[in-house]
């Protein structure tokens, strides 16, 4: 069986997966930061990646 929703190589299809599981983490950390900003200040790579979400958005 194939898949047919993605192509290339067996190492494309794992950078594809990885960069789909990096936008959604950055996505749910986003969205707890909005939520709680009692966390603010907890963990500095939280914050940082918070912040570059922000920024580039």
């Amino acid at each position: 069986m194939t898949d047919t929703t993605s192509s290339g190589t067996p190492a494309d299809r794992s950078l594809e997966r990885r960069a789909a599981l990096r936008s959604r983490h950055a996505q749910g950390l986003t969205r707890l930061m909005e939520e709680r900003a009692d966390l603010r200040g907890v963990h500095a790579l939280a914050d940082f990646v918070d912040d570059a979400v922000r920024w580039t958005a």
